[in-house]
């Protein structure tokens, strides 16, 4: 059986429905800034109960306008080393400087300590990134650290629809929130983004930005350096009638989840990231991590050869102070705890309607490649090396 990394999922009911909207589009000629983006920022706002919220053309378009309208140009902007190009690419095009911050190895997310470590005179923002769906305990905290300082929190959601921390959705953290509809999320539009916020001010600089900086739609009027921000009404379309699946498909995502867990208690060579105490994420990625000496690309190339398992992408495999293109933002810093688990976990296949062979399968190549005799070697050449250290 072959088991894919991610599969993109529209019921035949929804494919109908999302048809027959594009139809009305295409009749109408209201083809951006529509109704569909209207009912859509407000069905998504409703699904995470904020009372404000602004499509977008990407969840990276989403993240830059946030911080345009909060104002960092100039000033420092911290963000957590295991994130995407984009979430740092955002911060310098809004005209700030990222300033690079270590995680915890335990929710693989920013934490007090490191939030403070990281902190300047110049810090205008920091970016949480809810990596694979989960929320770290410690949100309030930064919050709090974030308004002692003055700086704003901004959440980087692009993993986390309808995830939540102790009853409270994502996107209701921070000063504002980005989300992604990139076509491998829990909910997709095929491509776009949103801004969640509590500020009718802030979200009323959003949509200026988005429109080309206009003052208004119709007029030729700029106020703001904007760009073409716009989602386009077909995506509005079809993220409105997609996000109408997201409880069930997080229910589903969650059963995977919770199969897998059990399924890799017993197994030697990694452990599962667990899901912090109070969370419910919505298992966007499914992480564990290897035992240090285990080669990651060996691991993945033995279960695509022998199972046909393919597993999805990392959460991230090389951290942002690696990465050539912001080697003037890094200045050569180490961050230990990212490169360690950037360098060694995995995300094993999650799909929002996984059958349940599918997942028998997945746990039945993880243990079969877990227990080869190369695995147990590269994790016993590693502790020697440990010792000898």
């Amino acid at each position: 059986m072959s088991v894919r990394a991610a599969r993109v999922v529209f019921s035949e009911p929804d494919r109908a429905d999302i048809a027959s909207a594009i139809t009305d589009i295409l009749t109408t000629g209201v083809l951006t800034l529509g109704p569909y983006t209207k009912a859509f920022e407000d069905a998504f706002a409703t699904a995470h109960q904020a009372s404000q919220a602004v499509a977008t053309s990407s969840g990276t378009a989403a993240l830059e306008i946030a911080l345009r309208a909060l104002k960092v140009a100039g000033k420092d902007v911290i963000v957590p080393a295991n994130t995407f190009y984009a979430t740092a690419a955002a911060v310098i095009s809004a005209g700030a400087r990222p300033v690079f911050a270590d995680i915890d190895a335990a929710t693989f997310a920013l934490s007090a300590q490191t939030v403070a470590a990281a902190l300047t005179p110049e810090t205008a923002a920091v970016v949480l990134v809810h990596v694979g769906g989960l929320i770290t305990p410690e949100v309030d905290e930064i919050r709090k650290i974030c308004q002692d300082h003055g700086a704003d929190l901004v959440e980087d959601a692009a993993h986390a629809h309808g995830s939540s921390y102790d009853g409270r959705f994502a996107g209701s953290f921070g000063t504002a929130a980005a989300f992604s509809f990139y076509p491998t999320k829990v909910v997709t539009s095929g491509e776009g983004g949103m801004i969640l916020t509590s500020s009718p001010e802030l979200a009323d600089e959003a949509r200026i930005y988005r429109d080309q900086g206009k003052g208004s739609f119709g007029a030729n009027h700029h106020i703001r350096h904007g760009y073409a921000w716009r989602m386009s009404e077909q995506n509005a379309a079809t993220g409105v009638i997609h996000l109408r699946r997201m409880t069930e498909a997080i229910t589903r995502r969650r059963e995977v989840a919770e199969r897998y867990d059990a399924g890799l208690a017993e197994v030697a060579a990694l452990q599962s990231l667990s899901e912090p105490p109070g969370c419910l994420g919505n298992y966007y990625k499914y992480i564990a991590v290897l035992d240090r000496g285990i080669d990651r690309k060996w691991f993945k190339d033995q279960l695509a050869t022998r199972h046909d398992v393919r597993l999805s992408g990392e959460v991230y495999d090389l951290p942002l102070h690696m990465q050539p293109i912001f080697e003037e933002y890094s200045l050569g810093q180490s961050l230990p705890v990212a490169e360690d688990v950037c360098s060694r976990h995995i995300c094993l296949p999650v799909h929002s309607d996984m059958r349940d062979d599918e997942i028998e399968e997945v746990l039945a190549a993880m243990t079969e490649v877990a227990a080869l005799p190369e695995v147990v070697a590269m994790a016993e050449a590693e502790e020697r090396a440990c010792v000898s250290r």
